[in-house]
């Protein structure tokens, strides 16, 4: 979970600027879109680190891991879809927010890599 904490605090330092100059391009769904897709991202991630964490638990059973994985991306599709189809959020920007937060999974992920 270090590496889950280490890419929120490294990620709020581009997030808060990239908010910031949003709310000066659209006041409402552009920053919305651009927090909400961070949000997502970091709350997949989340996930994705527990459902690796319970690979190497022997008590997990790898189907009921597959079943919560499917269950969580459906759950993302459904949100995502929903705010996109009642235009709640800037679609544009939930994808800069995605994308922030996928930056920094890489970067941590090369950072991890390099110090093995």
């Amino acid at each position: 979970m270090e590496i889950y904490k280490a890419i929120i605090k490294k990620s709020l330092f581009v997030l808060i600027p990239v908010l910031v100059a949003s709310v000066f391009i659209e006041s409402q769904k552009l920053p919305l879109g651009i927090f909400l897709g961070w949000l997502f991202g970091l709350t997949n991630f989340k996930g994705m680190v527990k459902n690796v964490q319970g690979m190497t638990d022997i008590h997990m059973v790898k189907s009921k891991l597959f079943v919560l994985g499917i269950f969580r991306l459906g759950i993302l599709f459904a949100a995502i879809f929903a705010l996109a189809y009642f235009k709640v959020v800037n679609i544009i920007g939930m994808l800069v927010g995605f994308t922030i937060v996928f930056v920094f999974i890489m970067i941590e992920g090369l950072n991890a890599a390099k110090s093995e």
